[in-house]
């Protein structure tokens, strides 16, 4: 299977019509399991446009007795988001030096998104995954965030290197998610958003509903 990279310039030709939806607080709402590994001092992770959150609440009302998202990741600042795609382009250049910078930008545009196409950015993604009644993770076949050479592929949605129960688990987490509407990122199985440029590709849609923005806007 093709899988369109966030650097592809198709995404990028996708036009922005901001609709200025505010970013809200999930923790505020309640509704959600919100996981803190990747909080920070402002709280910019837990935010996302209102729409998305009104998405994910549908979609984990559509698991499984007994199953959960957790919230892991929504909003990132632009700031950070471009830390971590130089990081990441960074580390990637290093090991292959034979590449041309425009293999390296694709190459890291598979885990991380370049920063002026980011639906995290936006507020238009999360990265999230399934816990059970007890709040324990259950086994999606990698560890969220794990990038392609760490996992052998294994973070590719599609991926066949992966057990049947966690094939089972991102099954049943695809399921309820692209039933709300939202779209996955194929090179990431926890990597899901709605009302971006991505968003808009996947969906055929002429416009993107959702831009970069800043928390407090």
């Amino acid at each position: 299977m093709s899988v369109v990279l966030m650097a592809d310039r198709r995404v990028a030709a996708i036009p922005v019509r901001e609709c200025g939806e505010p970013l809200v607080d999930v923790r505020a709402h309640g509704g959600l399991r919100v996981d803190p590994r990747r909080q920070d001092a402002a709280g910019a992770f837990a935010h996302l446009r209102q729409g998305v959150l009104h998405r994910l609440l549908h979609a984990q009302s559509l698991l499984p007795g007994g199953l959960r998202l957790l919230y892991v990741e929504g909003y990132r600042p632009p700031a950070l988001q471009r830390r971590y795609f130089e990081e990441y382009a960074g580390v990637l250049g290093r090991d292959n030096p034979e590449w041309p910078p425009a293999r390296v930008r694709e190459a890291a545009s598979r885990y991380v998104s370049p920063p002026e196409m980011a639906p995290h950015g936006a507020g238009a993604a999360v990265d999230l995954t399934l816990v059970d009644a007890d709040g324990h993770e259950l086994d999606l076949g990698t560890r969220l965030n794990a990038d392609p050479e760490e996992s052998e592929g294994a973070c590719y949605t599609a991926a066949s290197n992966i057990t049947p129960e966690a094939r089972s688990h991102r099954t049943i987490l695809a399921a309820a998610l692209s039933e709300a509407g939202l779209v996955n990122y194929a090179t990431e199985w926890w990597h899901w958003s709605w009302g971006d440029r991505y968003w808009a590709l996947q969906t055929n849609n002429p416009t993107a509903l959702y831009g970069p923005t800043d928390l407090g806007h």
